[in-house]
């Protein structure tokens, strides 16, 4: 199943929720502070080099980016279905005008509240730092409305084996003394840690049921 994140293709760009495709289906979103690595995993998880445009400059994807995926349900017996990966924009760029900011912010509560085939939320964490206020946001968003949330610790190859796991246990204890239900992996696209881990992670979110999905809006 993991295999139809490699046949992701680009969509849209859309600056409003307005402006992305069809709310059915099911669909994945990936969020993170910029500088994260958030397009460099999307690159790795769709084995799609050029799927997500990276930068050298933080703070690139400026837009909600919208993938499709093929449908699991294609040419078999089950009805085929709508999936795709949605690509937020990166958050906490301090050089993005706030004018632009704030509509970031506005978009993707909105998005985040009102989009029906949101399943689950990968959350982009660079695992040499703590968690920002943004990355505790999303997470107390996905408790609040039980949408499932899936951490990748990205940048493991900046770090030895042993600060990556602890690193890891870390965080697990974090949401383990904070309530946060969430689960979590290290990640490195360049070396290509957690690749296969983190695919199969995307598509059990993407056959979580609707109903368990998301709540509490």
């Amino acid at each position: 199943m993991s295999r139809l994140l490699q046949g992701a293709q680009f969509v849209l760009a859309a600056h409003r929720i307005s402006q992305l495709p069809a709310d059915h289906g099911a669909e994945v979103a990936f969020a993170g502070r910029s500088n994260a690595g958030k397009s460099s995993a999307l690159n790795a998880l769709t084995n799609h080099k050029g799927l997500a445009r990276t930068s050298k400059t933080p703070g690139r994807t400026q837009q909600m980016v919208a993938f499709s995926l093929p449908s699991p349900g294609a040419g078999g017996a089950e009805p085929a279905l709508d999936v795709r990966l949605i690509d937020l924009p990166g958050y906490g760029y301090a050089k993005v005008p706030l004018e632009m900011r704030e509509h970031w912010k506005l978009e993707i509560d909105a998005y985040l509240h009102q989009r029906r085939s949101l399943r689950g939320l990968v959350l982009i964490v660079d695992i040499r730092h703590p968690l920002k206020e943004f990355d505790r946001l999303m997470l107390q968003f996905c408790f609040d409305t039980q949408l499932p949330c899936h951490v990748l610790l990205t940048k493991a190859d900046k770090i030895s084996r042993g600060q990556a796991a602890q690193a890891l246990a870390a965080l697990r204890k974090q949401f383990a003394a904070e309530s946060l239900v969430a689960t979590a992996q290290i990640f490195s696209s360049s070396a290509g840690t957690g690749v296969d881990e983190a695919r199969e992670a995307v598509m059990t979110l993407l056959r979580q049921p609707r109903e368990g999905a998301h709540q509490g809006r």
